[in-house]
């Protein structure tokens, strides 16, 4: 992973997120609903309704909306299903694409993807056709900005913890974890003192593909068009934007 920092790429599409944000709450919203549903609305013995809560914090998401959606799925029956699907495909250039979705409505959502790829120089794969070129990896970014602590001390202390790998730029720190590792290095760095700017589970393409400038708008186009669709959660890509 040396010299991949996702991080460039997430602060590259902040402000195209921020304003979206609205659309960004919706999703969220649906993430701490169906981890409440099938772990229960307890963060402390559910950690995939935690890992949903602290993206939705990351993501500056107001307590009152991560409130209401823990209420909907303590009170609600079993009447609202989503389904989870991953779509696989390329972009312009020949890079990978991955979209993650979730959708009471698999027919419509299938129809809206397939349209996106099909209209922005994409194309729909099948099943796994992409899939392997990424790694599942934890990620945790801690901003350097007022942070009393040097990359070696740093270095010790996340390996320490369970993480694999340390990547440090002049503006932070990036930690790479196995997935099944994510939980207990996040609480044992936080109990360090360490606040994170971004703490998910994400998938890490194994080889960047680089773009030229056209092809790169095109991929992008495609990538917002995809993000807008309020069935889809998440969206991965091999090209280095």
């Amino acid at each position: 992973m040396a010299g991949h920092s996702k991080w460039k790429n997430i602060q590259g599409r902040k402000n195209a997120q921020d304003a979206k944000r609205g659309k960004i709450f919706q999703k969220l919203s649906r993430e701490i609903y169906m981890a409440a549903k099938a772990g229960g609305t307890d963060a402390a013995t559910n950690p995939s309704l935690r890992m949903v809560i602290d993206k939705a914090k990351a993501a500056n998401m107001p307590n009152d909306n991560i409130d209401r959606a823990l209420k909907k799925a303590s009170s609600s029956g079993d009447n609202e299903h989503y389904d989870e699907i991953t779509y696989e495909g390329y972009g312009p250039g020949g890079s990978a694409i991955l979209v993650y979705a979730l959708t009471d409505n698999r027919n419509r959502t299938g129809t809206n993807v397939r349209t996106a790829f099909n209209r922005n120089g994409g194309t729909l794969g099948e099943s796994g056709s992409v899939s392997y070129m990424f790694d599942r990896k934890g990620y945790f970014v801690i901003e350097r900005a007022g942070l009393a602590v040097d990359e070696d001390t740093l270095l010790e202390q996340v390996l320490e913890a369970g993480a694999e790998d340390l990547e440090t730029s002049e503006e932070v720190f990036e930690i790479y974890t196995a997935p099944e590792d994510f939980a207990d290095v996040r609480d044992q760095l936080q109990e360090q003192g360490y606040t994170f700017a971004q703490a998910e589970l994400t998938m890490l393409p194994q080889t960047l593909v680089t773009l030229t400038d056209e092809q790169n708008e095109k991929l992008q186009g495609l990538i917002d068009k995809l993000e807008d669709d309020d069935d889809v959660s998440e969206v991965f890509t091999s090209a280095d934007l």
